[in-house]
């Protein structure tokens, strides 16, 4: 019995070791190794080279006030012309011909007046001593006046044929250079019809068509240094005076007009120039590409906590690069983003932070 009980004991025994020796201690799961990025704000504009050319400030569209058949031209594009000189004619025949008609009924008013006022002055003196009534000295003093008002009326349409007859020849209403023709001896115009384009003297503008991207910001009040395109060396400083409220629908630009201080000489209307500017950027952070993941369909990076947790963040991108992407809202300075190593990363995982150069991260 003894021998028997002790056996039982031993039995026992060896099971609680064997049973000790199965139990091993839990092992935690190995951390993803993550590269992270603290996060800082600036500002980002890329500087930005664009191409124009130097324009008149001012443009006219000269045009006929009358229609008419075009019998000569004096200047062409290209041509400096001066103020009030004659730039093209028409055919003035019609015209003169109504002056003719016109100066001819002012000769018979004037002789209508001349007559009615005879008879005016005749009943005049015979009024006092009884010789005619005073019904008949009514009538001549009512024909006198429609006599006289007949002839300012004459004298007037004459006035007028004489403006329309000086309307044939085309004039300059001020100094420039002719930039555009529309129309050529022989061929019949009519009235407003664009013939010639002026680019006055005076100031100059360097225009540019500029993507609406572009322009993040109001444009500022430095000044631009404008170059000419064939020679860099000549330059001119100038600033922003206009840009367009509208987005063109053919090329989608908009266009912005640079008022220049002083035009050098070299830099002739029509010039091709070229000014680099850095437009005011939007706040944002700049990330490598790995950087970014989504959330569902949104673009969004993911967070370390100070518990080397993750989360995922939604973020707006402003801008893509060329191998990096600026984020424009989401993010808080001082946020770690994860860089590198965030394939497998799921909401509340624990990670390990390693260095942005330490090897073993998986981009």
């Amino acid at each position: 019995m003894k021998w028997s009980r002790s056996y039982s004991l031993g039995c026992m025994g060896l099971m609680l070791v064997l049973a000790g020796c199965g139990e091993k201690p839990a092992v935690e799961p190995q951390r993803p190794r993550v590269a992270v990025q603290k996060v800082e704000p600036g500002d980002f504009a890329a500087a930005v080279t664009l191409t124009g050319d130097v324009q008149a400030r001012v443009h006219s569209d000269l045009s006929f006030r009358v229609g008419g058949k075009i019998i000569s031209r004096t200047v062409d594009v290209g041509d400096h012309v001066s103020a009030n000189q004659v730039l093209a004619r028409l055919d003035p025949k019609d015209l003169q011909t109504g002056v003719d008609s016109a100066n001819a009924e002012v000769l018979a008013a004037r002789a209508r007046v001349t007559q009615s006022s005879a008879a005016f002055v005749r009943q005049q003196k015979l009024l006092p001593k009884g010789y005619t009534s005073q019904s008949e000295y009514d009538s001549a003093e009512a024909a006198l006046r429609s006599s006289q008002s007949a002839l300012k009326a004459a004298e007037a349409q004459l006035a007028n044929a004489r403006e329309q007859l000086s309307y044939t020849a085309l004039v300059a209403d001020a100094a420039g250079v002719i930039t555009e023709r529309q129309a050529e001896v022989g061929q019949v115009v009519q009235a407003t019809v664009p013939i010639f384009s002026l680019a006055r003297d005076g100031g100059r503008d360097a225009v540019f068509n500029v993507y609406e991207s572009l322009l993040l910001a109001p444009a500022s009040a430095e000044s631009i240094t404008v170059s000419l395109l064939d020679n860099p060396k000549i330059q001119a400083k100038g600033h922003v005076r206009e840009v367009t409220p509208t987005v063109s629908a053919q090329s989608g630009t908009v266009q912005v007009k640079i008022a220049l201080d002083e035009v050098p000489a070299g830099m002739e209307l029509g010039s091709a120039v070229s000014a680099t500017g850095n437009p005011r950027g939007r706040p944002g952070v700049e990330l490598p590409w790995s950087a970014l993941t989504k959330d569902l369909r949104e673009p969004a990076v993911w967070l370390v906590d100070q518990d080397n947790k993750v989360r995922l963040q939604k973020v707006t991108v402003g801008r893509y690069l060329t191998g990096k992407v600026v984020v424009s809202d989401g993010l808080e300075s001082g946020e770690s983003v994860v860089v590198r190593g965030g394939q497998l990363l799921h909401p509340g995982m624990l990670v390990e932070i390693a260095d942005n150069g330490k090897a073993g991260v998986q981009p």
